[in-house]
């Protein structure tokens, strides 16, 4: 890989409880990981961001962290993290990690020590800790929501309230204080240690609030308070210094290290966190919130780009991850629907499968053939669909029980992968999955789809070699007209991406066809397919 491997590189996410299990106690491990890099390296990506593998209760799926200098006993130890970077290094692919620093987990020993410590101590000090309001301080000190559901304050025995801009069990820390700063610092520094090539950074437009705790004029979730100007706890301006602290410590390692946002913001601030003592990259969720129609997506890719190119960065791009109902299934919705609450509200026959999985295949295609790098979720190279119908008794996800059960939340997009057409977890590892796998997964698998001609799986795989062959020499784009329902473009190499959004097969322009995403109709791009052309 060049020196910028991470400019131009293909990430795959492995969510380590539901990638492997190599135990056999239902939960995915880091040796699971291990055993599967082969499988990683022949699929033909550059490096793997992991999920969260800190102690944690698991109350937020890891993302609530007790301890940010080791690995949870459920996935295995220091030691077995170290393995898993040098057999990876080995192999040639890039290790990136969590870093979670908006908030702990309350079984974070900071936090423990500030519930037994007094109002106004050191130990509260390092989170958000206020009086409430009225004659009593009965009621939370602003109305400021959890992104689960419900208030963002939490009241303690003593009578104050805590900051949790998600669940009561993830406290937020005080980036106002240097003693927070200066344990991050460390962090990075321990991991770098250790041998990691990167950082993916969690929340990274929250961390500093409004020191004057106004209350919210509209109270909503992340996706729209996120985007308000001079919001009271997303997107302030004063996380850049922090931003570019962070960035000092990893410019100090004397190898090639990155770091990625996860930056929920308006794509006119977003550019301010690229900035060249910044992030290196910031995820763009413009296009994952794009519904599949030609006009939008062409827009959203030149804002990315436009975005990154002018601070001297690469544009990102993702269509699922741990968080999102996955876009095989998402992709078969009307444009109209909410795919947040729709697994409850339906209508469930408004899902279309069939096109929903042909679509996914033409957006990888399409996002595999833009300058930049690109994100992959664990089973997207399967085709695997969201599993919306999990039961409520199963449901892990705190989103389920904090918005009084209007929401599912992301459980369906973390059911444990398919390795094999049967088993007891269908190759998983030896026991029951720690979420249930839906009938049909089996015929999705891994097993059941390598050597398969037009699997999904061999079209990811085709894909990633030829963008490594064909598409990650340069950062160029110059868009073609081939008609008005084709979006197409050509990369310095000379392949030119064309998709398909209108109802009838289009033209392809001449030359070889590299791959497709769906079979072709006389030589011709049949609707919501993709294919790449020499």
């Amino acid at each position: 890989m060049s020196p910028t491997w991470w400019r131009r590189g293909a990430v795959y996410q492995v969510y380590p409880r539901s990638f492997a299990d190599a135990n056999g106690d239902g939960t995915g491990d880091l040796a699971g990981i291990r055993s599967r890099l082969p499988y990683l390296e022949a699929l033909g990506v550059d490096a793997i961001w992991i999920s969260p593998w800190y102690p944690s209760p698991l109350n937020d799926g890891g993302y609530d962290v007790a301890d940010y200098r080791d690995i949870d006993p459920r996935f295995g130890t220091l030691a077995d993290a170290e393995e898993l970077i040098a057999d990876a290094h080995a192999r040639g692919l890039r290790i990136i990690i969590d870093l979670v620093p908006n908030h702990t987990s309350s079984e974070h020993r900071w936090f423990r020590a500030a519930l037994a410590a007094e109002a106004g101590s050191r130990e509260r000090g390092r989170y958000v800790f206020k009086d409430g309001k009225g004659p009593d301080g009965s009621q939370p000190p602003t109305n400021w929501t959890s992104v689960f559901g419900g208030p963002a304050w939490h009241r303690v025995d003593d009578g104050q309230w805590y900051l949790h801009l998600f669940d009561p069990t993830q406290p937020d820390l005080n980036w106002e204080n240097e003693e927070v700063r200066s344990e991050f610092d460390d962090v990075l520094r321990f991991w770098l240690d250790l041998g990691v090539d990167g950082f993916r950074v969690d929340v990274a437009h929250a961390l500093v609030k409004d020191q004057s705790f106004p209350d919210l004029e509209t109270t909503g979730r992340l996706l729209g308070n996120s985007r308000q100007s001079n919001h009271p706890h997303w997107d302030r301006d004063g996380v850049h210094e922090i931003i570019r602290r962070w960035r000092k410590v990893l410019d100090a390692s004397e190898r090639d290290v990155m770091m990625v946002a996860e930056a929920w913001v308006h794509p006119d601030r977003l550019p301010l966190y690229l900035r060249p003592d910044e992030y290196h990259q910031s995820f763009n969720f413009d296009f994952l919130e794009t519904p599949w129609e030609l006009a939008p997506a062409r827009a959203a890719i030149d804002r990315a780009i436009k975005a990154a190119v002018d601070v001297g960065s690469t544009p990102t791009w993702t269509v699922s991850n741990h968080d999102v109902m996955r876009h095989a299934t998402r992709y078969g919705l009307p444009g109209d629907t909410n795919w947040r609450t729709w697994p409850l509200t339906g209508p469930h026959d408004d899902l279309d499968p069939v096109a929903g999985l042909r679509r996914a295949r033409a957006a990888a295609l399409l996002l595999m053939a833009l300058p930049g790098s690109v994100y992959l979720y664990q089973g997207e190279e399967l085709g695997l669909p969201e599993v919306w119908d999990l039961p409520p008794d199963v449901l892990d996800d705190p989103v389920w029980e904090n918005s009084d059960h209007e929401q599912k939340g992301r459980d369906g997009c973390r059911v444990p992968i398919p390795w094999t057409p049967d088993g007891p977890s269908l190759g998983f590892g030896t026991g029951d999955p720690w979420l249930p796998q839906p009938p049909g997964f089996g015929a999705l698998s891994v097993a059941s789809q390598t050597g398969v001609d037009g699997s999904t799986l061999e079209m990811y795989r085709t894909a990633l070699g030829v963008r490594r062959s064909y598409l990650d020499d340069d950062e160029s784009l110059e868009w073609e007209e081939l008609g008005p329902d084709v979006l197409a473009f050509r990369r310095g190499s000379g392949v030119v991406c064309v998709v398909n959004f209108g109802i009838e097969p289009a033209a392809l322009p001449a030359g070889d066809v590299l791959v497709t995403s769906a079979e072709l109709s006389e030589g011709r791009l049949p609707t919501d397919a993709a294919a790449w052309v020499l």
